[in-house]
């Protein structure tokens, strides 16, 4: 077998690779928490504090595009896996590959939106490392972002709960169709933009509103990668209301003229929340209340069961399934 860019997407491919690979790891897990879970990290206790870890790698083409830029999706990215854990962040490692003839004044512009998105997300960047390949080696730049942050109280992707609220943070495809639109040249003015943004401060008012039962950042395969995982490690189905799903006009219509579902493109500055029902209503207002949250809502509902379902608009039913891949390749 081959690698294929199906393997980097992640969908279904993806995930069916990685769990082929650590099943050959026997020192996969740190304290009950790490390979094995394939979460957003890792948790490693040490004395009476919960450090969570994790890493990310970044590969996105163009480098700059409408809403961000490879820099900022390199420090969102990990500050908002940190946040899924329940990790406030704290400090950030970046290794970057470049390939040789690399414009300085565009790295320069690089670094200067990570050092933005770092002060916003209240971390620093305390180490990294640089190399440089031949010409031709790359695509311009390739960045790796780690980062360590501490938890009061864990959250994990499969705490799901029957009676939970399901609730997403905001508009859903907005990363991956302004990527798609604006790599093939479609004049949309500022209609589409990505939504990268770093999450924390989000997240913390969520978790001190509510019981939060789980957590997810619905990036590659987007909400239907996401949503299906969620509810396959918890052992629970989700039902969806197709009519409280927030998309722009603007990301359905693009959607619709290339043929791509919305739910399975990236998001880069969303969150999915599993949330106990009697504090539903409270954890919205509060996401509503952040800059980052404004167009939250509550989508569905967790039941015993298996799969996830969509209720649609016209009164029907149909599986929201688990995406091969992403549609969208080199989005983050």
């Amino acid at each position: 077998m081959k690698i294929g860019m199906m393997h980097g997407a992640g969908g279904e491919v993806m995930g069916d690779l990685l769990r082929k690979l650590l099943s050959h790891y026997t020192s996969s897990c740190v304290g009950g928490i790490g390979l094995e879970a394939m979460d957003d990290g890792a948790v490693i206790p040490i004395g009476n504090h919960n450090v969570v870890f994790t890493t990310d790698s970044h590969i996105v083409r163009p480098i700059f595009f409408p809403g961000g830029d490879i820099g900022r999706i390199s420090i969102c990215g990990t500050v908002n896996d940190l946040a899924m854990m329940g990790g406030r962040p704290l400090a950030l490692s970046c290794g970057m590959v470049i390939e040789e003839g690399f414009d300085v004044e565009v790295l320069e512009r690089i670094v200067r939106s990570m050092d933005e998105s770092l002060v916003e997300a209240g971390a620093s960047l305390v180490t990294g490392d640089t190399k440089v390949m031949e010409r031709g080696s790359l695509d311009g730049i390739v960045i790796n972002t780690a980062g360590i942050g501490i938890a009061e109280v864990i959250v994990r992707d499969n705490g799901l709960k029957a009676g939970d609220r399901i609730v997403v943070s905001g508009t859903l495809g907005d990363h991956g169709l302004s990527i798609l639109t604006f790599r093939e040249g479609f004049e949309l003015g500022e209609q589409i933009r990505s939504d990268v943004a770093p999450l924390w401060g989000l997240v913390e008012t969520a978790l001190r509103s509510g019981k939060i039962h789980a957590m997810k950042d619905p990036t590659r395969g987007g909400f239907a990668s996401a949503i299906n995982e969620m509810a396959r490690k918890s052992g629970k189905r989700v039902i969806i209301e197709e009519e409280y799903l927030p998309i722009r006009k603007s990301v359905r219509s693009a959607a619709d003229m290339l043929g791509i579902d919305p739910l399975e493109v990236a998001n880069e500055g969303k969150a999915i929340f599993g949330v106990a029902p009697e504090d539903a209503d409270a954890v919205l207002a509060a996401i509503r209340s952040h800059r980052y949250g404004k167009d939250a809502a509550i989508v569905g509902t967790v039941s015993e069961g298996t799969d996830v379902i969509m209720r649609t608009r016209i009164g029907g039913e149909r599986f929201i399934e688990p995406p091969i891949g992403d549609p969208v390749p080199r989005v983050c």
